[in-house]
């Protein structure tokens, strides 16, 4: 499916005036006396999709988790949608975490996963029941609504973790590493199927992976973290075209692109 082209102009252009995410000179220590990070400025304008790349322990789930309002900044200002990050996930609710262990509830069928976040806003059943079905539908796993968890697949349990996000129609969906426990092949197609829901569901994404392929593959910028302390030493656009097909990653260039950021990678 194409990508509509007015996502496609924001993603590559950020031509919304007010960031639905900023951090502003953002440091973060904890009290064990680990600094995680330190001065760090981002942007984030409506319908861009950004990977945050780096060595481990460099702060990209910190961020993830600070513009999730999972924690306080020990310095800097945060926002999402101009309002503190907290606030705006009660608030608004419009924000969605996935991360890489599916957290599915073994004791829940597929469905009743799904409409976990809509049970707890006590979203009336029938109308509940029918946005998990089109949920479902759009990660193409319709037949499997009454499966549990352990008759699943990996790679169909991130789908079910994915359409549990999709369910709440989010405009901000924060994904950690979501993918780093697949195979290549199962990570691959994951990667063409979380572009073709992004577009249809015109999300902001924020995304975490070690892998170098999937950030270029996936974003329209990579930001390249150094060792922690973990500060920004690269915000790369990526100027591939949509929709991304998987013959894309044999592509001249596509492989320049992944050549930048592995370089700034190794400068950081």
């Amino acid at each position: 499916m194409a990508t509509p082209a007015s996502s496609v102009s924001n993603r590559s252009q950020g031509i919304d005036d007010v960031p639905l995410v900023r951090l502003l000179n953002v440091s973060k220590a904890y009290a064990n006396g680990t600094v995680a990070l330190r001065g760090v400025d981002l942007s984030v304008s409506p319908g861009e999709f950004i990977s945050l790349v780096g060595p481990s322990g460099c702060g990209k789930s910190t961020i993830l988790r600070i513009v999730a309002g999972l924690g306080p900044v020990s310095a800097g200002t945060v926002s999402v949608a101009g309002l503190p990050p907290e606030r705006a996930r009660h608030e608004r609710q419009d924000m969605a975490f996935v991360f890489q262990d599916a957290t599915l509830l073994p004791w829940r069928s597929v469905l009743r996963n799904v409409e976990l976040p809509l049970q707890l806003r006590h979203m009336p059943r029938t109308e509940r029941r029918a946005r998990v079905m089109d949920a479902l539908e759009t990660v193409g796993l319709t037949g499997f609504a009454r499966e549990y968890p352990r008759q699943l697949s990996g790679g169909m349990k991130m789908r079910v973790s994915i359409a549990r996000a999709l369910v709440a129609r989010p405009k901000l969906l924060l994904m950690d590493e979501p993918f780093g426990a697949l195979d290549e092949m199962t990570r691959g197609r994951l990667n063409v199927e979380l572009l073709r829901i992004v577009a249809l569901a015109g999300w902001t994404v924020l995304f975490v992976t070690h892998n170098v392929f999937e950030a270029v593959f996936l974003s329209s910028r990579v930001v390249v973290m150094s060792p922690r302390p973990g500060r920004i030493v690269a915000d790369l656009p990526i100027d591939l075209p949509h929709p991304r097909e998987p013959e894309l990653r044999t592509s001249l260039e596509f492989n320049m692109a992944v050549g930048r950021v592995l370089s700034h990678l190794q400068e950081a």
